[in-house]
């Protein structure tokens, strides 16, 4: 291979951005769509209102839309190794394959860079955000109870929480996914513990709001129950019959975890707002309606704590993505060969004296994602603010 072989930057950035060319069509008429739409949309169409947060959503769609589309997109297996193109620098063709490149390198396994990063975005975006809403679900229902009705309830709740709060994160993550904890029974009791708050948060929405309306109640509660109970079954303990819902073991200890360490924050954070919003006179006029306590707090409380509460959940996915990147650095991602932007920069920091590339382009994807979200919590805040 000579230096006329490989691409020039020049080269290497065209041809990315026409692997990408999927990505800034759908971005395209996501904005489109949004722009003419947001006056419509609430606090989503505020968004564009801001340029911080406009410049923030743009930068997580952009990974998201990455994620859906990473089959089309890589240009090789990202788990392939490839004879000859260990290290390789960027742009250089395949060996024995016509027309074929690394666009960002190989690394010390010949795996393509360039489809290792792409992939990488889908095995973040997969978990991040479920494992996310799933810790927002217990955080509220466990919240909302602690702050409005208070007494007993609160302090045997807050003594829990904070129990796993003075534990450093960190380290609390890191023993919860080691692999000693992965064959004991921890991960599967953490899973049927906080699995079923889903679908007790449903249940309770459902029921509390469409209460006087039987008929329509028991449709909503029904298809909760049978659609979350189906799910829970599959996911926590395995046992779908049909299949359809499962979740590997690896995963499944770095989701709960990643719910674990989330949990006891949101309901800090739930808990304090319900303490703040229920002497508010529109909670008084529900009770002296005759609302029932759950409504209250789902119908009444919980809407007008919505903006800090989309603020904080975005900039809990930005924590967690942090978080799992941590677990791959350290080896402990869901799998040895997973191409999360965590393995990916560990394995490329050994060879950042000679072949930075493996390790550079990785942590670029990662702080990429994190700042997007960032901006974009920014963006909620200001607009949240304005309400």
């Amino acid at each position: 291979m000579t230096m006329q072989d490989m691409m020039t930057w020049g080269q290497i950035i065209a041809a990315i951005a026409l692997r990408l060319v999927p990505v800034w069509l759908s971005l395209a008429a996501l904005f489109a769509v949004s722009f003419a739409l947001k006056r419509r949309l609430g606090l989503y169409g505020r968004i564009f209102d801001s340029p911080v947060g406009m410049i923030g959503f743009g930068m997580v769609m952009f990974w998201v839309f990455v994620a859906c589309y990473a089959g089309m997109i890589i240009t090789h297996d990202p788990l392939v190794q490839v004879s000859g193109m260990k290290n390789a620098l960027p742009g250089s063709p395949v060996k024995g394959v016509e027309g074929a490149f690394y666009l960002l390198g190989g690394d010390h396994l010949a795996r393509d860079v360039f489809s290792r990063v792409i992939m990488g975005a889908r095995e973040v975006l997969k978990i991040a955000p479920a494992a996310t809403v799933v810790a927002f679900m217990v955080g509220i229902t466990l919240g909302l109870p602690a702050g409005y009705i208070g007494g007993k309830l609160d302090t045997s709740i807050s003594f829990g929480s904070n129990l796993v709060l003075a534990f450093p994160v960190i380290l609390l993550f890191y023993l919860l996914v080691t692999p000693e904890i992965r064959v004991t029974w921890i991960p599967t009791v953490l899973a049927a513990i906080l699995f079923i708050f889903p679908v007790v948060f449903l249940t309770i929405l459902f029921n509390s709001r469409f209460f006087t309306n039987p008929k329509q109640r028991n449709l909503y509660v029904g298809a909760v129950l049978v659609i979350g109970l189906w799910a829970y079954s599959g996911l926590a303990f395995n046992a779908d019959p049909l299949g359809i819902w499962s979740m590997d073991p690896n995963v499944l200890n770095v989701f709960v975890s990643v719910v674990f360490v989330n949990s006891p924050g949101v309901f800090r954070i739930v808990r304090g707002m319900v303490m703040d919003i229920k002497t508010r006179d529109y909670v008084a006029a529900g009770q002296t309606r005759g609302e029932g306590p759950w409504y209250i707090m789902l119908w009444e409380i919980l809407p007008n704590a919505r903006g800090p509460l989309i603020v904080d959940f975005c900039l809990r996915i930005g924590y967690t993505t942090i978080l799992l990147g941590t677990l791959g650095f350290f080896g402990l991602g869901v799998t040895p060969e997973s191409p999360d932007w965590g393995s990916t920069i560990n394995y490329g920091r050994r060879l950042l004296a000679i072949a930075p590339h493996p390790a550079v382009v990785p942590a670029l994807a990662l702080m990429s994602l994190v700042l997007g979200l960032n901006l974009l919590a920014d963006g909620l805040r200001e607009e949240s603010m304005k309400d």
